[in-house]
């Protein structure tokens, strides 16, 4: 089989993995940046360039698309496509997930459990909207923040008011959650590839910090997940319609609430907490699934 890898970068962990996979398992795969790239959109004959070459004869891509470039990524995602190419994770799914609120109103609407969100556009609305998410402690999310960079807890009202204020002066789109102090910094990031949740981690935050993403210092941990999780994590990742998903679980005092649902999961974490072959098995996942012009956006939105 012949596997592209859409990264912008291979020496990074998660792309190394997948290439290491993948010749182990005696695929041909090559690794093309995702911005040097360029298409030409036409019906009869839609093609891929690549540093000057036309890029030909892929069975299945994988995407490993940043949030940064998800608009160019997924129109090379798109194009890949049209002609026919098996995708990992499909492009309508990437861009649904990479919607912070879309994706939660579509969780929201199957059922899966979520903290209280809320979202406002007025100032004049901030009072109401702190009430709504049952009042400070309460955290503040841009929408267009990633890795826990623009997420902040607010410890009082007034420094809720105060920030969101100032969000909101920069014209930037922010969402308001409750915070779930039980889960005291910790969250679960469960891993799922087709119907499974083939290995889960917990990230801890260090002292003193409440975000327990592993670029912000959080710690790793292999963790015993419950069937209600195991069971949330997957229906997440399939209302989604991602075939690979990173589902970052809390557990709350009413069961577990889904903060985020990633199409780009790294694998760096999960590998060494686990123990697992995570790469491996999403090479395993491609080889039953991998169908000429098979892709077909799944579910709604």
């Amino acid at each position: 089989m012949k596997i592209a890898i859409l990264s912008r970068n291979p020496k990074l962990y998660s792309t190394k993995r997948l290439v290491e996979a993948a010749k182990e398992r005696d695929h041909e795969v090559r690794v093309v940046d995702t911005l040097r790239t360029y298409m030409s959109i036409a019906s009869h004959k839609p093609t891929i360039h690549y540093k000057g070459e036309s890029l030909r004869g892929f069975n299945a891509v994988i995407p490993r698309i940043g949030s940064s470039i998800t608009f160019y990524g997924t129109a090379v995602l798109r194009q890949f496509e049209m002609m026919g190419v098996y995708s990992l994770n499909e492009s309508v799914a990437i861009t649904r997930s990479r919607d912070k609120l879309r994706a939660l109103q579509l969780l929201a609407r199957k059922g899966i459990g979520l903290p209280v969100t809320g979202f406002a556009h007025s100032p004049d609305d901030i009072g109401d909207l702190i009430k709504m998410v049952n009042g400070a402690p309460l955290v503040i999310k841009l929408l267009e923040g990633t890795q826990g960079i623009g997420v902040v807890l607010a410890e009082t009202e007034k420094a809720a008011e105060s920030v969101i204020e100032a969000f909101m002066g920069l014209k930037a789109n922010i969402m308001v959650q409750e915070y779930i102090k039980e889960s005291a910094g910790a969250d679960i990031r469960c891993l799922v590839v087709g119907d499974k949740v083939i290995a889960a981690m917990k990230r801890q935050a260090k002292p003193g910090e409440f975000r327990s993403n592993l670029h912000r210092g959080g710690s790793a941990s292999v963790i015993k997940i419950t069937p209600e999780e195991r069971l949330t994590a997957v229906r997440a990742a399939k209302i989604m319609g991602l075939n690979v998903a990173g589902v970052d679980i809390l557990r709350s005092n009413h069961g577990p609430v889904v903060m985020e649902v990633n199409s780009s999961p790294g694998l760096e974490g999960i590998e060494n907490a686990t123990g697992k072959d995570v790469a491996g098995l999403i090479i395993q996942f491609i080889e039953k699934n991998a169908k000429p012009h098979k892709t077909k956006t799944r579910g709604k939105g």
